[in-house]
Formats: structure tokens, sequence, C-alpha cells
């Protein structure tokens, strides 16, 4: 949206701050692509059977029963402990989601596997991304769900 000056010159407000140099511009986009990932990219790996991470709902199990992503194993945040995580070998890498941009808990799950010395990214928009990409969910506890990697 544009908003006149009081000279009668129209400032945009996005290119009121001028964009960064392509050069740092480069390195902090880069950047985000180590921490984070999208629904499309794990839907994609995950159809195509080349996933190469382990995909973690850490909502709580009532929230993952009621609708999670096909092949993800529930582990809310709060109960990633070494211990559990000892189930996969160390340079496993896992993949985080929760409700969506509204909820940390993929956060802060990584924050916990990070702690651990575990490779880790966050996928962008959560259960809320994965349904506006037009993906379904699946219902109910699966085997690998909360129960059995509580069992490890």
């Amino acid at each position: 949206m544009l908003c006149a000056t009081s000279m009668g010159i129209a400032m945009s407000n996005v290119t009121a701050t001028p964009a960064a140099p392509s050069e740092i511009a480069l390195e902090h986009f880069s950047a985000m692509l180590t921490f984070e990932t999208d629904c499309w990219d794990v839907h994609d790996d995950l159809a195509n059977d080349r996933a190469g991470f382990v995909l973690l709902d850490v909502r709580s199990p009532g929230a993952y029963a009621a609708g999670h992503v096909p092949g993800a194993i529930n582990l809310p945040h709060g109960k990633i402990i070494g211990s559990k995580m000892s189930a996969w070998p160390a340079e496993t890498t896992f993949v985080t989601y929760c409700n969506g941009p509204h909820c940390n808990g993929a956060n802060r799950a990584a924050v916990r596997l990070a702690k651990l010395g575990r490779p880790v990214k966050m996928m962008i928009g959560g259960v809320a991304g994965w349904l506006d990409e037009g993906f379904t969910l699946a219902v109910g506890a699966e085997p690998g769900s909360v129960r059995a990697v509580e069992a490890v």
C-alpha cells in the first residue's frame, strides 16, 4: 500500500526499509533452510519413500489421535529426553511439527533435540500448513505412536 509523504511523493511501506544486499540475503535465506522445511517437501519425501528423517508430532496424544500427518510419531515436546531418543542412531534427522504458526511446540521440541545433539528441522506451518496444502491427516493412534516410543 502506498502512502503519500508531505511532499506529495508516494513512498512504499515495503521499500521504506531497503532490502538487504544480495550476498546478505543469500546467507540469511540459505541459513533458514537449514532450520526449516515445509509441508510440501515433507509430503513429497514421505509419498516417494525417501524421507531420510523421523517426523515427530510433538502435540498431545489427544491432538495426535484427532488428526496427524501420516507416518508421524507422536512424542510430545516435553517428553523428548535422551533415553527415548536413543532408539534412533545419533545422526538421525528429526523434523518436528505442532498445530501451526500460532503454536511454539515444534520450536520447543527442536530446542530439546538440539540440546541432545540431534540434527533437527521444523516443518513450518504444522498441521494448519499441511491442511492448507490440501493434504489429509491420519486419525487415531497408529503403531509407532507415543505408546511405542515410551516403551523404549
